[in-house]
């Protein structure tokens, strides 16, 4: 290891490489709790392709693993190290290299965080619509790694819909470059969806080509509060089944709107379930807000109100986004000494049997005594159960995780699927093999084989 080190600080420079102890703890895992995590030998923070160049040739050369690292929002653990590895972090990779107002694209390296290039584009007239809830800190890399989400997925679709064209440094150390700049291309293999979602197993994303939409049009929201959680779900159906298209649809439940309450008090309603809906179609929001309002009253909302204002609008969102910090404090301070931990889940089904999903976390809750908070993407089918376990008692967490692996089972039983937007990382590794069968399993193990012969990227993640 004193020769890998050595040969980094030779190739990068002594800046790019660390081995502090306690900096390297900091990079030893994401925020996904209860997923076990190792200690990385360094801390490597490349500026550029060459660097990774470089730094992964090295790797292979010393026969250490690499763990690709983003900004570790992520929830399933595929950002998480394994010891002696290591780390390629690319938070010193933040350049928006070019936005290109003709095309309708940027250019950026993966470390540019979500929010910035939002901003960015919107100097230019232009939108980058994935949103997932991490935005503001969250890196365009980590995002296009697992494919991630967000609250305007039921309108605009997830990252991949956005991903036109990837630099990736492969596990030999060679550049391939994949995808294209114009609107229309299907030269050969879709290479760039590969990359897409393979969570850092495949090789290290170091410049992303993405498309860009036109501003948003004036947009208007609604909250509606419903009796249950399974209303509610049965609600999001019916708007799907009169074809309706909100912006955003999301659904907060009783344990998360009291969560954000005493995380930070926003005068939200004790409701059983709230459902926020948006409509960003400008001169027409109103007419369309109102034909969402008058579903909700008809599929049995005990009352829908709608925001008076932006920042009234903007207010709602902002308490959408705390759902997970908001969580995180009510596990914290639900057990002694700060215990209190979240097993967070990630399943997705179809419309029609989102009530039914619903019904059956309900249900796995009684089961299994252990409190579960319900808030997701309802507009697309994702829900995120999140499971409050108390991380000093082993029966405690032992009781979580069958609650988490029931809805999981449901999940799948419902047509669904193991993970909407979080990935598989290390939490969901079985139950992907479960989802996607045996052939499947030998497909991935096959390409994982073709690309990176020596499991050299992220070994142990997702399969």
């Amino acid at each position: 290891m004193p020769d890998l080190i050595e040969d980094l600080r030779a190739a990068l420079g002594e800046t790019a490489v660390i081995t502090d102890p306690d900096l390297l703890l900091g990079h030893q895992r994401d925020e996904a709790d209860l997923c076990p995590a190792g200690v990385p030998a360094v801390v490597v923070r490349p500026r550029s392709t060459a660097d990774v160049e470089s730094a992964v040739r090295l790797a292979a050369r010393h026969r250490v693993p690499v763990v690709p690292q983003g900004a570790r929002t992520g929830l399933a653990g595929a950002a998480n190290a394994v010891d002696g590895a290591l780390v390629l972090s690319t938070t010193a990779m933040a350049e928006i290299v070019e936005v290109d107002r003709v095309n309708r694209i940027a250019v950026v390296q993966p470390g540019v965080v979500n929010a910035t290039l939002a901003a960015e584009v919107a100097r230019h007239g232009l939108r980058y619509p994935p949103d997932p809830g991490s935005w503001e800190s969250s890196t365009i890399g980590g995002n296009v790694a697992t494919n991630a989400g967000g609250m305007c997925c039921v309108k605009y679709g997830v990252t991949a819909e956005y991903v036109l064209g990837l630099e990736v440094v492969l596990a030999s150390g060679e550049v391939l470059r994949t995808g294209r700049r114009t609107a229309k291309g299907v030269a050969g293999y879709d290479l760039t969806r590969l990359f897409v979602g393979s969570e850092g197993t495949l090789g290290m994303i170091t410049e992303i080509t993405v498309s860009l939409r036109p501003a948003a049009e004036e947009s208007l929201t609604l909250v509606a509060v419903f009796d249950t959680t399974a209303a509610a779900g049965a609600t999001v159906a019916e708007i799907a089944a009169q074809g309706l298209s909100p912006s955003l649809l999301e659904l907060l439940d009783q344990t998360h709107l009291r969560a954000i309450e005493a995380y930070r008090p926003m005068g939200l309603r004790d409701a059983k379930a709230l459902l926020l809906a948006t409509a960003d179609t400008g001169p027409r929001a109103a007419a369309d807000l109102d034909r969402l309002a008058k579903v909700c009253v008809a599929a049995g909302a005990s009352e829908v109100y709608a925001a008076s204002d932006a920042v009234e609008a903007a207010d709602l969102l902002r308490a959408r986004r705390l759902a997970h910090p908001a969580m995180e404090h009510l596990a914290a301070t639900s057990y002694p000494d700060g215990h209190g931990g979240l097993i967070i889940d990630d399943v997705a089904v179809p419309r029609d049997r989102l009530a039914t999903m619903l019904d059956g976390v309900d249900r796995i809750a009684t089961e299994h005594g252990v409190p579960i908070g319900v808030v997701g993407h309802a507009g697309d089918g994702n829900l995120h159960p999140n499971i409050v376990v108390d991380r000093a008692d082993p029966a405690s967490v032992e009781r979580g995780r069958r609650a988490f692996d029931a809805i999981m089972e449901l999940g799948l039983s419902l047509g669904g699927t193991c993970t909407g937007e979080h990935g598989v990382g290390l939490l969901k590794r079985d139950w992907l093999a479960r989802e996607i069968g045996p052939v499947g399993v030998r497909v991935h193990q096959a390409i994982k084989a073709a690309l990176d012969p020596t499991g050299l990227f992220n070994p142990g993640k997702v399969l």
